[in-house]
């Protein structure tokens, strides 16, 4: 008889790895929203974070909280990420802020209400701008820190609009699903590096850029869902911690659906 090689090892780690690796990580939308409770999941297992966000007021006093809070080095920054020219000098800030960054979340993003006929060539290149490049420009900024970090992980979110679509909003869907197959066809090379990316495909989350459909239409989403109910920011913060940390160490080039069993629900 074969005995399973698990049964009789006894160096075999099972101890929980959420927190490693120990550096930092950098998280845009930071100010609010999923990026907020990312960078305080984090935070709260040791990880340094550097939050941007194009709220100036709001970064710097989310920074401030997470510091005193849990502790480590965190720092707010003012970065507009449909500038391309902005995010090499705000990852030399970063780095200098809070040391080598083993970790991208790109959370920020908006969903502007435009149908087909609100689609113009400005309003487009905003949103694939905001959504989908900058995830391969950061990656470029941080290359050589994550290659020098055992366990460096990237995380996208992307939206199971993607997979649903949405009349209202066409950019934001169109830009979602790009963002599952960039990180695809990023896994490819970056796994050569020993470097992890995936995706996160939020449903309806009870965040600031919900609230305004939250408040038009009470109760019709929570109708569909498996679940009953709006998923909270903190639930997407462990599930990207997660993804992030050596505990997912054998997971890249998936998309990872936090929705409470919208997508799959027969309900109506």
């Amino acid at each position: 008889m074969t005995l399973d090689p698990l049964a009789q090892a006894t160096d075999v780690d099972f101890e929980p790895r959420l927190g490693s690796p120990g550096n930092g990580v950098v998280i845009t939308g930071g100010a609010s929203g999923i990026g907020l409770a990312t960078a305080h999941a984090l935070a709260a297992v040791g990880r340094p974070v550097a939050l941007w966000d194009i709220n100036a007021e709001g970064v710097a006093a989310a920074a401030d909280a997470i510091a005193r809070r849990f502790g480590v080095k965190a720092i707010g920054q003012v970065v507009d990420l449909r500038n391309p020219q902005a995010i090499v000098p705000a990852a030399m800030a970063a780095r200098e802020a809070i040391g080598t960054v083993g970790g991208i979340v790109h959370a920020a993003g908006t969903a502007e209400t435009t149908g087909i006929d609100g689609v113009t060539p400005e309003n487009w290149d905003s949103g694939i701008s905001l959504h989908v490049r900058p995830i391969v420009l950061m990656t470029q900024a941080f290359r050589e820190d994550l290659r020098a970090t055992p366990g460096a992980a990237i995380v996208a979110l992307s939206s199971i609009n993607a997979t649903l679509g949405n009349g209202l909003i066409p950019i934001y869907s169109a830009a979602k699903g790009a963002v599952i197959s960039l990180v695809h066809s990023m896994a490819d090379e970056l796994a050569r590096d020993g470097i992890r990316i995936n995706a996160v495909s939020p449903g309806q989350i009870d965040t600031p850029i919900m609230a305004p459909t939250k408040a038009a239409i009470p109760g019709v989403f929570e109708r569909r869902i498996m679940l009953g109910r709006m998923g909270n920011p903190e639930e997407l913060g462990r599930v990207i911690r997660f993804l992030l940390s050596d505990e997912a160490s054998y997971i890249t080039a998936v998309e990872v659906v936090v929705d409470g069993g919208n997508i799959n629900s027969p309900r109506q």
